[in-house]
């Protein structure tokens, strides 16, 4: 199998789920949020390092949701089963965690949406923690799948790339200048912007995020899938630092 480094431009690419379980509309984990929950930190062990989230209060139904699922421990053992370098890795698929699937397969999901509550002020720099869904042809509301999720790793651009993306991948919408900045200090991946929702960030352990995402894969033929499962071990609310 080849190593996988090159960079998918096209937003599709980044959730394959089945249509009939986005469609099913069940309940998220029956788990009371309490207002102390959301002044904690998400902590993510992974079989290749500790990755640290902040949730954003900007997106409430969001955040709740991941807290659920969080002390619910919906994500304990659940794989990454997609990964592109210099883009971003995901997971959230509750099949993942059965080793035994080990053909390239399309994922699922756990039979719920939430409300997008995508925002003007987010955007898609390196570090982010965002919402997968279903594409706007059959999801034109851009409702959030329940529980995959994003980070995004991104890669670097000139003025130049970034002229491009607006021109191809936003119709025209210009990026503004102090994000153009980041873009091109930091990296990210700003054809995503205003399509996804945002919901949080990594605060610390991004060199995981980058192991995660220098793993060997399927490719795009295989679903991106890792030729090693690597896998969240343990979620848990954990106090905050500063």
């Amino acid at each position: 199998m080849r190593n996988n480094s090159t960079y998918r431009s096209k937003t599709g690419l980044l959730l394959t789920l089945t249509l009939a379980a986005v469609l099913l509309q069940a309940q998220p984990p029956d788990q009371r949020v309490r207002e102390r929950d959301r002044r904690k930190d998400v902590e993510m062990i992974t079989s290749v390092g500790i990755i640290r989230l902040r949730l954003s209060d900007a997106t409430p139904i969001h955040r709740d949701n991941f807290i659920r699922l969080v002390r619910s421990r919906f994500y304990d053992g659940i794989a990454f089963h997609r990964v592109i370098r210099g883009f971003m890795v995901q997971a959230g698929d509750p099949k993942s965690r059965d080793s035994s699937l080990r053909k390239p397969r399309r994922s699922t999901d756990s039979a719920y949406t939430i409300p997008a509550e995508i925002r003007e002020d987010m955007f898609h720099r390196r570090g982010v923690l965002a919402a997968a869904r279903m594409g706007d042809q059959v999801n034109p509301a851009r409702a959030s799948s329940g529980t995959q999720f994003y980070i995004v790793q991104g890669r670097t651009f000139t003025d130049i790339s970034l002229d491009s993306v607006e021109t191809f991948r936003l119709n025209g919408r210009k990026i503004p200048p102090e994000r153009r900045e980041i873009y091109k200090k930091q990296g990210g991946a700003p054809h995503l912007d205003q399509a996804y929702t945002i919901f949080g960030e990594v605060i610390d352990g991004m060199e995981t995020v980058d192991r995660i995402a220098a793993v060997n894969t399927t490719g795009r033929t295989g679903n991106d899938r890792p030729l090693e499962p690597i896998r969240i071990l343990k979620t848990r609310l954990v106090k905050r630092k500063t």
